[in-house]
């Protein structure tokens, strides 16, 4: 018998006269959240290439947006949320609102379900009205939400959409942490590899 083969047969049989641990069930599953849940949530999605915008009032939320979109053409901006155009348009804010999105398309204003501060993450839905691609096609992603949206941990999230849609569950969740990346091609990261590339959250 080779060395190596008898290196590996050595392991084997001292490992089937070890004792596994036994686990404990009551330790928490997830690590403590010890921020408010809004700069845990920020903390986490800036961590995976995303970003947060936190206001403390929709006033402030929009007059920062408009800045931001000041550099992009009417044409190119869409949202199909009744709630969020109205916004937008109460705060002369140029958008598209079609059902059918322009191949030009470089900006996608969405709302969300839930943000989830554990992960980092935004919890969206067939539902919307917006519709799934306007959480893929845009370059860039930008999602509007209250605090009152936000959880601590995904199960939490997971119990809030049950509740709310309760009588007809939406065909399709998401969760999106982060731009769309790949590091598949030579280990290099490549954000926007299968959907957006640059994801905003503004928040207040």
């Amino acid at each position: 018998m080779n060395p190596a083969r008898e290196e590996i047969m050595k392991k084997l049989r001292t490992a089937v006269h070890q004792v596994p641990e036994k686990p404990d069930f009551d330790l928490p599953i997830y690590h403590s959240i010890d921020l408010p849940l809004e700069l845990a949530f920020k903390e986490n999605l800036e961590k995976v290439n995303g970003f947060v915008h936190l206001f403390t009032s929709e006033e402030e939320l929009f007059s920062e947006l408009k800045k931001l979109l000041s550099s992009y053409k009417k044409e190119v901006i869409f949202c199909n949320e009744d709630e969020i155009s109205g916004q937008l348009n109460s705060f002369g804010i140029q958008f598209q609102q079609s059902s059918v999105l322009s191949d030009e398309i470089e900006v996608g204003i969405t709302g969300c379900e839930f943000l989830i501060a554990h992960t980092g993450s935004v919890m969206v839905s067939s539902a919307q009205k917006g519709g799934r691609q306007m959480f893929v096609y845009p370059p860039l992603h930008i999602v509007i939400a209250k605090k009152d949206q936000l959880v601590d941990y995904l199960e939490k999230a997971y119990s809030g959409i049950s509740e709310r849609y309760a009588e007809n569950f939406p065909s399709q969740i998401a969760i999106i942490t982060g731009p769309s990346r790949t590091a598949d091609i030579e280990k290099t990261l490549v954000l926007g590899a299968h959907g957006p590339r640059e994801l905003r959250v503004f928040l207040a």
